[in-house]
């Protein structure tokens, strides 16, 4: 007998048929004879809909009364998927993130796991029930308030979950078959990977590739959970995320342990750029800019510094930071552009990063040539580069990322032979 931990996103609980095809899932699990947790988010499109809903009633909503509004729609979801199970004929009981022990800390609408305390689901599987949580959402002991965990909490709270009851895997449900070399709605030759490296699915993920998110992942390395991408749709065998002394014991003795010098490509059109124009070229300029930019609460990706006008000793410095941020960071620049002297500043939101993720980089020459040659075949222009160990990432024009994807993708040699199936089209 196991310990499951199972994650169902929005799109595998969108509506009735949906909840009770998840609870026919998770109770053919049960009769397998493993326990089983399941983390939920709310149905479909439900927590953008309470989002709009709050907009609508208050420009710029209290962040506590928010928490408590977005929180009911896994409320929603566990309740139904909970009376799901009970019908088929099993016992189940479903859990706020309260009830569930997932303490946070402070921060409303983006607060982190400062500890899981999970008696009341000990209990309930000592009892032999499936357990059902409210993904997303968590609990202040200070304040004593309702916390929601951000985009991706569910992700979290489900490894969380794993991490706090010691479950053999965390299974994260979507509505593709697991993790693949590209987006499949982007790239459709894209082929689905059997196996990813934790340090691997961390700079996808950070990246823009939207099958897990990047929290979760870093939290499963932390804590050395094993996580396992799989579809809600189908019954096929995901894709693993596994750290160095988890792959040897899942890959079976004698297959190729080496690892692809290029796993995925990912793409991410949630970023803006701007441009510092005319910063004076001397020491300390580009400090007062990034401080500036991070008292405005901006978390800034790439950053690219052009070589000195002889003429003029100045220089423009670019960045590039979440759309939602540009704004803030936009406004605290302007206030401060006589302290710092620069001469304007130029706001670009049509712009995509595209990045190549391979762990085989760092023992193999010509991925950058690669790279740079299939962009240039196809016309694309390059304005930024960045690079990590295991990562190429550059900025394109908004419009050219979609093609530049399939191009990169096929002169990486890592097309599939047919189109990958995507049974939702969310992604989530």
């Amino acid at each position: 007998m196991a310990l499951i931990v199972q994650k169902y996103g929005g799109s595998s609980v969108a509506d009735a048929e949906s909840i009770k095809r998840v609870a026919k899932r998770i109770v053919d699990t049960r009769r397998a004879g493993h326990d089983v947790v399941v983390a939920v988010s709310a149905m479909g499109d439900t927590t953008d809909e309470l989002l709009d809903l709050a907009n609508e009633v208050a420009p710029i909503p209290a962040p506590r009364e928010l928490d408590m509004l977005l929180s009911s729609g896994e409320r929603i979801s566990m309740a139904l998927l909970a009376m799901a199970i009970h019908s088929m004929g099993f016992e189940a009981r479903s859990f706020t993130g309260s009830q569930a022990g997932m303490i946070t800390d402070a921060k409303h609408g983006a607060a982190r796991i400062v500890d899981v305390t999970p008696v009341r689901l000990r209990d309930a599987l000592d009892e032999g029930a499936i357990v059902i949580v409210a993904g997303f959402q968590g609990f202040n002991r200070d304040t004593r308030d309702i916390t929601t965990l951000g985009r991706g909490g569910s992700d979290t709270t489900a490894v969380a979950l794993a991490a706090a009851l010691g479950a053999d895997v965390c299974e994260i449900y979507s509505d593709v078959d697991g993790i693949f070399t590209a987006d499949p709605r982007v790239v459709p030759r894209a082929r689905k990977l059997p196996v990813v490296s934790t340090e691997e699915m961390l700079e996808l993920a950070a990246n823009g590739a939207k099958v897990l998110y990047i929290r979760a992942v870093e939290y499963a390395r932390r804590h050395g959970v094993v996580i396992h991408a799989r579809s809600t749709f189908s019954s096929s065998e995901g894709t693993y995320v596994l750290d160095a002394q988890q792959r040897s014991a899942y890959i079976p003795e004698g297959e190729a342990m080496e690892e692809p010098i290029v796993a995925g490509v990912a793409t991410d059109l949630s970023q803006a750029k701007i441009t510092v124009i005319g910063v004076p070229d001397v020491p300390g300029k580009a400090a007062e800019i990034f401080k500036i930019v991070a008292k405005s609460g901006a978390n800034v990706d790439m950053i690219v510094q052009n070589v000195s006008a002889a003429a003029t000793a100045r220089t423009d410095i670019s960045f590039t930071l979440p759309k939602s941020d540009a704004t803030a960071a936009l406004k605290a620049l302007a206030a401060d552009q006589l302290d710092v002297g620069f001469e304007a500043l130029v706001h670009d939101d049509q712009i995509g990063k595209l990045s190549v993720v391979g762990a085989g980089m760092r023992t193999n020459s010509g991925v950058s040539a690669t790279l740079f040659e299939a962009l240039s075949t196809a016309g694309i222009n390059i304005e930024m580069i960045s690079t990590s160990e295991i990562r190429i990432s550059v900025v394109l024009r908004a419009d050219d990322i979609a093609e530049a994807a399939r191009v990169v993708h096929t002169a990486y040699g890592l097309d599939g032979e047919g189109d990958a199936v995507v049974y939702a089209g969310s992604g989530r």
